[in-house]
């Protein structure tokens, strides 16, 4: 993969942003085992079977639905840090409002909206090809899940190529497009976000390569997002998902079994 000069000026791979300020803190950490937050759920959310009638996702099951760098191979290792390409290039804003939302939603890693219970998280790094992937489970609900994958399935024809100012970076093309997903749970959605921009004038446009899946597994949520300078590491969605509904089925199956 070719990086030009002004995408490693800009993204030199994963140092830790020093930029705090957005709609949301991100909650994965550093250290040597894959970084996972748990956002404890409501009394109310957490005591209540979904509309499928199953039990609600506990924090245990959260957790154990994750899935970690063993699970994609070498280069992936716990993540060190946000990738300075977050801030530099997912912070910025539109004139077009459905645009805009994609945007903020990315930069804040709130597709999907708060979680109506535990939520998990964990965040890898592939520095052979300046990557990075966020993995996300959420208690939800199924009918607010819907509607978000169906804001989702608009976006290729609503924002299907815009324009957007950054802070950092100037103004960046960005084009949407359907991602194409294996069939996987009960419900399902990608995109394929690129992002182009031009460092100056005496070198070539740079490229962010960024896909978002959102997966719904009965009540549960799956959200995804992978994102590299060039092209993405091949089949890294796909093999994800694959790996982490199975997991998530596994820990409800678990769960059914041990109540």
């Amino acid at each position: 993969m070719r990086v030009t000069a002004s995408g490693l000026a800009l993204a030199g791979l994963l140092a830790v942003s020093a930029c705090t300020a957005g709609p949301a803190p991100r909650a994965d950490a550093p250290g040597s085992a894959p970084a996972a937050a748990d956002r404890p759920a409501p009394a109310s959310a957490a005591a209540s079977p979904g509309a499928s009638g199953a039990p609600a996702l506990t924090v245990d099951q959260a957790q154990a639905s994750l899935i970690s760098e063993a699970d994609l191979g070498v280069p992936w290792t716990a993540s060190e840090g946000t990738a300075t390409w977050h801030d530099g290039l997912l912070k910025a804003t539109t004139a077009q409002p459905d645009c805009q939302r994609l945007l903020d939603a990315l930069y804040a890693d709130d597709v999907v909206g708060a979680p109506a219970g535990p939520q998990a998280v964990v965040t890898l790094d592939d520095g052979d090809d300046a990557a990075q992937l966020r993995y996300q489970v959420d208690a939800s609900h199924a009918a607010g899940l819907d509607r978000t994958l169906a804001w989702l399935r608009t976006l290729p024809g609503s924002c299907g190529r815009f324009t957007a100012q950054t802070t950092r970076s100037g103004v960046e093309l960005v084009q949407v497009a359907d991602a194409g997903l294996p069939v996987l749970g009960d419900a399902r959605q990608g995109l394929r976000v690129t992002v182009t921009w031009q460092g100056s004038a005496d070198t070539d446009p740079s490229t962010l390569t960024l896909d978002l899946a959102v997966v719904r597994v009965g009540d549960d949520a799956i959200v995804l997002t992978t994102g590299a300078l060039g092209t993405l590491p091949s089949d890294t969605t796909g093999q994800a998902l694959g790996t982490g509904v199975q997991r998530l089925a596994q820990a409800r199956e678990k769960g059914r079994a041990q109540a």
